[in-house]
Formats: C-alpha cells, structure tokens, sequence
C-alpha cells in the first residue's frame, strides 16, 4: 500500500493511486472523549513533501509460511494412492511362482516379465517426469491407480506368457504415470524438510511394496489364480477416493517461476552419476525379491505359504528405513547418508546366504531396512543435482535407474539358468561393495 502526495488545499492523499478525499478544518472536529478538546481534521492532511511510505504485503508474509509448512493432508492423500500403485507392483515377485508353474516357464521367461514390467513401470518414467514439470495432470492419478490394479488383477487368470506379458505392461503404464506428479507435488508440499516430507509419501509406496506379497499370496492360496482379482478392489477404492477427494485437497501451490529461475544449473554429470548408484542398487534389491522365492523354496525347501511373509519382511522393513531415513539425511547430509548405505548392505547380503532358519528372516529385515532407505535419499539428492526440472529428476531415479536394475534382474535369470539360484544371488549380493565406491564419487549439490 503506498501513501502519494496529495494536495494540501483539498486534504487529499492517494491510496494505491485512488484519490480519497479528506475534510478540511472548516468540516469540523473530532470532540475529545476525555476532554482534552478536539482534534481538528485538518491536521490529518498528508504533508505534500513527505515521502511515499510503502506498507508490507500481509499477504506476501502468510505465503512465506504456508511454505515453509507440509502440507500433511495432501502427502497423506498421495502417500495412499502410493500405497495402492506399489501394492500392485510389489505383488509381481509373488505371483512369479505361480505363473511358471502354471505356463510352465523358465528361470529367463520369469525374468522377461519383471524386463517388461520394469519398462513400462520404470523406464519410461523420465518422460511423465518431463510433462509433469510442463504443467500438472492431477487427472492421471486416478488413472494410473486403475490401470496399475487391472493389469496386475487379470494376470493371474491370463491364458497364455503373452497376455501375461501384456498386462504387466498395462500395469506398468499405470505406475510410471504415477510417480514423477506424484513426487513432484509431494515436494513442492513438504516445506523445508524434503527429505522429510518426501518419506512420507515414500514410505506409502515402500508399505505397499510389503503388503503386496502376502496380499496376493493369500488371495492365491484361498482361491487359485482367480483370487488375483482381488486386487481390483484396493484399486478401486482409491481411485474413485482420489477423484472425490484430491481436488478438495489441492491448494495452489507456491509458484515455480521464481524458483526455477533463481535455481542452480542441473549438475549432469552428477545426476549421471547417481543414476548409475542407484541402477547398482536396483540391481541388488530386483535380484533379492525376484529370485530369493525361488531360492526359499528350492534351495532351502522352505513353506510356500511362507513366500509373501518373506518378502514382506524384506520390503516391510525398507518401508520403515525410508521413514527412518529422512530425517537422518536431513541431519547427516544424504550424499554421506548414501554411502553409509552402501557400506553396511553388502555384509548383510552376503550374511543373509550363509545362514539358514530363524536367522533368514533376521537378516533379510536387517537388508531391508538399510538397502531400501536409500529410496527417499536418491529422489531429494536427484532434485538438488536438478533443481529447475524436479518430476525429470525423479522419473530418472525412480523410473530410469531402478529400471536399469530390472535389467539386470533378466541378466540374473540367465545366470540362474546356467548356474543355478546361489550364484544369481551371490552376484547381487555383491553389488553393493561396486555401489558404495561409485557413490564416494557423488559431489554436494550446488547452493546456488
């Protein structure tokens, strides 16, 4: 609000350019409530010299701490339709068992349909990345949550490898439309702490990732392959909750223009970098939940009942590493966060194949917990490698790299093949001694 010049003789003062007229002392006088007199109107006129005085923006100030705060009832709304995308996915490495016995496929044909599925889901991401940073498609939310639970739901009753195949592209689809506006709203949401608010809305993906194996397992059991449509229910429910409820929640968020302009140049090599990190870890976690059923089950003629718990508590325990893990980065810093990782997992893959009963389990947990917290840490540290471009970044990380790591989960199944399931999972175990020294690489992102 500004305070111009007016004129002394007609008492006026402009408002904002608005001229507003003021009495002079002729009009008349404010009595004194106390007695003291009056004071005269006059004395209110604007002194023509004076200088313009320039009053703060109240809404300007309101702006500024509206976005320093998280949004919780938006991250809570995403982290749900999160869950259910992941549910879906996660469910795969479930269902694997019994789709080879079923169309009587091989260790390689197995590891086509996680490639296909890791395409759709994984590899195309960057693109929906970039249309998500062009302008928001809050439509495709809904969207994907049905496609991603149609094709997982009709895959267990498919007729034939090809109609599998197909329809874990469907649901491919359906995940990767998912997760760059997912990512790129909950961090635009989370106020200061992104590593923080971002864990949030991971860690609904990482329980659905958890819930997914023993979901299916359990539908399978009590049903035969028809109980896979079951997973259509989730799917939608949340979906037609997602239609209903998000443009309720939606608020306009802070504007880009600024930020984007004043934001650092993308660090390419870098995030080249950190693409290659976490393929690596891809690599490991996609090699662990595709072939460590098989391995339970044949090498160490475990309870096929026993296959969804156990992946569940692989991927049940990454769900509460990312969690964990947000916070810690924030305070730690998630280049350090990263290595720290890396550096802890590869004795715990290796600990986990020389060990059997009770211990299996344990072990696995403690895998989980510290391979899969890295999720969190690699989308934040990929926006800050490429700050003007944020769904890019995390379709690259999300999408690409971890689809890079569905590639050599197909590579493992020609291993297991040749080899047999110990050494396909000795490699991944492995990877992450290459991941920890690649990510003692990573620089620190740019301040400005």
């Amino acid at each position: 609000m500004n305070l111009g010049q007016g004129s002394a003789a007609e008492g006026g003062v402009e408002l904002d350019g608005m001229p507003i007229g003021i009495p002079d002392t002729e009009a008349g006088s404010v009595d004194d409530p106390h007695g003291g007199g009056g004071v005269a109107y006059g004395s209110m006129t604007p002194d023509p010299s004076a200088p313009a005085v320039a009053l703060p923006n109240a809404a300007a100030a309101s702006v500024e701490v509206d976005r320093s705060r998280p949004n919780y009832r938006l991250l809570s709304l995403l982290a749900l339709g999160h869950l259910v995308i992941d549910t879906n996915q996660g469910s795969l490495p479930a269902l694997l068992p019994y789709l080879k016995t079923a169309l009587g496929l091989t260790y390689t044909a197995t590891g086509v349909i996680v490639l296909m599925s890791t395409i759709t889901s994984s590899l195309i991401q960057p693109l929906f990345g970039f249309l998500a940073d062009q302008t928001a498609r809050r439509w495709l939310l809904p969207l994907s949550v049905i496609l991603s639970a149609f094709g997982i739901a009709l895959s267990g009753v498919a007729p034939s490898y090809a109609a599998v195949l197909a329809l874990v592209m469907l649901s491919g689809f359906g995940v990767a439309a998912y997760h760059p506006e997912g990512y790129r709203t909950a961090t635009q949401v989370a106020g200061d702490k992104k590593a923080t608010g971002v864990s949030i809305f991971s860690t609904g993906g990482n329980i659905g990732i958890a819930v997914g194996p023993p979901l299916i397992t359990a539908l399978i059991t009590m049903f035969g392959m028809a109980g896979s449509l079951g997973m259509l229910v989730p799917g939608l429910l949340v979906a037609i909750l997602l239609m209903l409820v998000l443009p309720g929640l939606s608020r306009p968020l802070p504007a880009r223009t600024d930020g984007r302009a004043s934001a650092p140049q993308t660090m390419v090599g870098a995030m080249t970098l950190l693409v290659l990190v976490i393929s690596i870890r891809s690599w490991t976690q996609l090699g662990f939940t595709t072939y460590m059923p098989f391995y339970y089950l044949e090498v160490l003629k475990g309870d096929p009942r026993m296959v969804g718990t156990l992946l569940a508590v692989f991927l049940g325990s990454g769900a509460v590493g990312t969690l964990i893990a947000g916070p810690i980065a924030d305070r730690v810093g998630h280049r350090r966060f990263m290595v720290s990782v890396f550096f802890l997992a590869a004795p715990l893959a290796i600990a986990f194949l020389l060990v059997s009963g009770v211990w299996t389990f344990v072990l696995l947990a403690a895998l989980g917990l510290v391979l899969v917290s890295t999720f969190t840490t690699a989308v934040v540290l990929g926006q800050a490698y490429m700050p003007r471009n944020l769904g890019m970044a995390s379709g690259l990380i999300v999408g690409f790299a971890i689809g890079a790591g569905g590639v050599g989960a197909t590579a493992l199944g020609w291993v297991a093949d040749r080899w047999g399931l110990s050494s396909a999972l000795w490699i991944s175990a492995l990877m992450p001694i290459l991941g920890c020294a690649v990510s003692l690489t990573l620089p620190e992102p740019r301040s400005r």
